[in-house]
C-alpha cells in the first residue's frame, strides 16, 4: 500500500515518523528467561491529532490453540497479555551529542506499561528505520523489574517490523520480542 502524507492532519515536527501512522496489525514472538516462548497476534495505532506528537498504542494477546475443530469457529478472542501506550516526538533541538547522521532526526518514545513501570526511549529515525535505547525507565515498588530497553523499528516492504530487547528481573540485555505488522487499509464510506 503506498504512503500518502497528509499535509493538513500531521505537524511539521513529525514529519521524519510519518511512516509510522496507521493501524498495524501482526504477529510475533515472545521468549525471555522465564517467560515461556509464546506466539502472539498485535494491534499497534500510531495517531496525530495535529499536536507536535503521534500517540501510540499497542495490545498484544497470545495465540491460544483451540481446544478442538468446532471450536474453532466460536472461539472468542484471545484475552490481553499486554499493552502500552506513549507518545511519539522529535525533539525541537538536534542534540549534537548523540551521533546522528546527516539523514537522521533524533526520536523520543515515551512509553507506560501497566505492569508498572514507564519508559523514555530516545535514538534516531532515518530512511525507515527507528533505533531507541533506553534513557530512563521509573517502576512502582510492585512494578515489573525492567531496567534497561533497545527498541529497533523498521518499515520493510510495507511491513512494520519491530525487535524489542530488555534487561530484566536480573537478566542482561536480551531479546525480549519482536513481531512483522502489516498496515491495515481504513474502510471507505462504502465498505462500511
Amino acid at each position: 500500500m503506498p504512503f500518502v502524507l497528509d499535509p493538513d492532519g500531521l505537524a511539521p515536527e513529525v514529519y521524519p515518523l510519518a511512516w509510522l501512522v496507521g493501524t498495524w496489525r501482526g504477529e510475533g514472538v515472545v521468549d525471555y528467561p522465564g517467560i515461556d516462548e509464546a506466539t502472539f497476534t498485535q494491534e499497534i495505532v500510531i495517531a496525530s491529532d495535529g499536536g507536535p506528537y503521534l500517540s501510540y498504542t499497542s495490545t498484544v494477546r497470545l495465540v491460544v490453540a483451540p481446544t478442538s475443530t468446532a471450536a474453532l469457529e466460536d472461539e472468542p478472542e484471545a484475552p490481553v497479555w499486554q499493552t502500552e501506550s506513549g507518545y511519539w516526538r522529535i525533539p525541537p533541538e538536534r542534540p549534537a551529542d548523540w551521533g546522528l547522521t546527516e539523514d537522521q532526526h533524533a526520536v523520543e518514545l515515551l512509553v507506560a506499561d501497566p505492569s508498572g513501570h514507564v519508559a523514555v526511549y530516545i535514538g534516531a529515525v532515518g530512511k525507515g528505520r527507528i533505533d531507541l535505547v533506553s534513557d530512563a525507565i521509573v517502576r512502582t515498588a510492585s512494578g515489573a523489574d525492567v531496567s534497561a530497553g533497545k527498541r529497533l523499528y523498521g518499515l520493510v516492504n510495507g511491513e512494520l517490523m519491530w525487535a524489542h530487547d530488555i534487561a530484566a528481573f536480573g537478566h542482561p540485555m536480551q531479546s525480549y520480542a519482536s513481531g512483522r505488522l502489516a498496515r491495515v487499509e481504513a474502510l471507505t464510506d462504502d465498505e462500511a
